[in-house]
């Protein structure tokens, strides 16, 4: 890859990774064969020299790394244990480097192979500072956490795990990173999208059930309002990224129970923002929102929330709701004493009789090529373990990637999907429409969601006068774009 085309990739990934839970963006939300080496031993509890691995293989073959090495081929805790071999692992998990996680993970980890040391390095800038260090080869280390490449890409820096159909026996999302049938990446942890809430606020408001639908919802805001003294929803207007970033991730099947209305007929759709007269949709989406500021069931001035101090307050039982990612679990357990008072729940829309949820991977770990044959296969080792043992991705609050490990994540009720992807030729549709519009969904559309507070504050428009204005726009932009407007 090129130097300029992996800044300007660095670029899209500040705008696609903005959700994400990272440590050096904690104040911003912030993807069988034998194991052996050619050198290895039959056993595979250790494998030969430290000899250079043979790129063609590790790009090209199918089954996996060098020798056929394979995520599934790994049995924890009897394979490779005599292994010796020093990997570095970087990633942007500042917080856990500075509050000793990752030390007691890497401690954890030597108890099962002491052999093989791992370094670590959190990367404050990470998603362009990953992109810069990728061309260097094995200088960077031997685990990362993806960048945002292109998927032809991945053979040229990275090791597959196995195919993604076996892959999926093991993790969720394995599709994430692939490329010609292969999966390169495998999450640390999962972000579902929903609702935290204080469980000892909802109690003492007297809801017993959690709210299904925006009517529910915004009654139980009034129950909150009128029997406590929590903030029933805190908005985090001045924050910015917590208005467009969070809201507009419930666009698609969590609204619409469709999972290919997002991505290949929202920039089709005539009128996406109309009533659909059954609490459905976007319409019914923005309009908690605009709901909840006017009926008074924010917190008082908008223009001065406070993201870091809100983690203590929800802590606490001074906020009822917050709407973000599950990524904000864990920040929102750590912030105080009372971590067993915060609660996920599914956003309250319904969609004939059923709530559905999206989730998808934060960061994926991904296997440096231009390592050693020793070395990738001590990095999959590490990775199968921390995915599988470490419990990091539970601790973060994370949607499970492990299709074996215990989880504490809980979404009873609740079908979780993923927004289908576009069909090729309209892969870059939706950009060209946000850029038209300047409605910019999903993608940094902050302002959109912040005037809807503001007008809902000060009534200086209507609910109805907002929707027909983005409609407007999203009509003038299909025209502009010649976009074939089918609904």
């Amino acid at each position: 890859m090129k130097l300029k085309k992996l800044m300007a990739l660095g670029m899209a990934a500040v705008m696609t990774l903005s959700l994400t839970a990272c440590g050096g963006k904690s104040d911003t939300p912030s993807n069988s064969s034998s194991a052996t080496d050619n050198n290895a031993s039959a056993d595979k509890s250790t494998t030969g020299n430290d000899t250079p691995a043979d790129s063609s293989a590790s790009a090209d073959n199918a089954e996996g790394a060098v020798g056929g090495l394979t995520y599934g081929s790994i049995t924890l805790g009897e394979d490779y244990t005599d292994l010796t071999a020093s990997i570095k692992f970087i990633h942007h998990k500042t917080d856990r480097e500075q509050d000793g996680s990752m030390a007691k993970y890497i401690e954890a980890f030597n108890q099962d192979y002491p052999n093989i040391t791992v370094e670590t390095e959190g990367i404050t800038d990470y998603a362009q500072t990953a992109l810069l260090r990728l061309p260097t080869g094995a200088a960077w280390g031997d685990v990362m956490f993806i960048p945002a490449i292109d998927m032809v890409e991945l053979p040229d820096y990275f090791i597959p795990y196995g195919t993604v159909d076996e892959m999926s026996q093991y993790i969720n999302f394995a599709d994430q990173w692939k490329f010609e049938g292969n999966s390169y990446g495998v999450g640390f942890m999962g972000n579902a999208q929903g609702l935290l809430y204080n469980k000892k606020v909802f109690a003492d408001a007297g809801i017993t059930e959690l709210p299904k639908t925006p009517t529910e919802f915004i009654a139980a805001l009034q129950q909150i309002k009128d029997n406590t003294d929590a903030i029933p929803l805190y908005t985090n207007y001045a924050a910015g990224w917590t208005m467009g970033g969070q809201w507009d991730a419930f666009l698609g099947a969590i609204t619409t129970g469709d999972t290919t209305w997002l991505n290949q007929k929202f920039a089709h759709t005539a009128e996406p923002f109309k009533d659909n007269g059954d609490e459905t949709g976007a319409y019914a989406l923005y309009k908690i929102l605009y709901d909840a500021v006017a009926n008074g069931l924010t917190e008082e001035d908008y223009t001065t929330t406070d993201w870091e101090g809100c983690k203590g307050m929800i802590n606490r039982g001074e906020i009822g709701t917050m709407v973000l990612g599950s990524w904000a679990i864990a920040q929102m357990k750590e912030a105080d004493a009372n971590g067993s008072d915060i609660g996920y729940m599914p956003f309250p829309i319904t969609v004939n009789g059923k709530q559905y949820a999206t989730a998808g991977p934060d960061y994926c770990f991904g296997i440096n090529k231009e390592s050693s044959a020793d070395n990738q296969t001590a990095a999959m080792v590490f990775v199968k373990w921390m995915v599988e043992k470490s419990g990091w991705c539970d601790n973060e609050g994370g949607y499970p990637i492990s299709k074996t490990a215990p989880t504490s994540f809980v979404f009873e009720g609740v079908e979780v999907v993923n927004n289908e992807a576009a069909p090729d030729d309209e892969a870059d549709l939706m950009n060209q429409m946000n850029a038209e519009c300047e409605l910019n969904f999903n993608n940094g559309g902050d302002r959109k969601v912040q005037e809807i507070v503001e007008a809902a504050a000060t009534g200086s428009m209507t609910y109805d006068e907002i929707m027909a204005n983005w409609t407007e726009r999203w009509n003038d932009a299909q025209s502009s774009l010649g976009v074939d407007v089918t609904e």
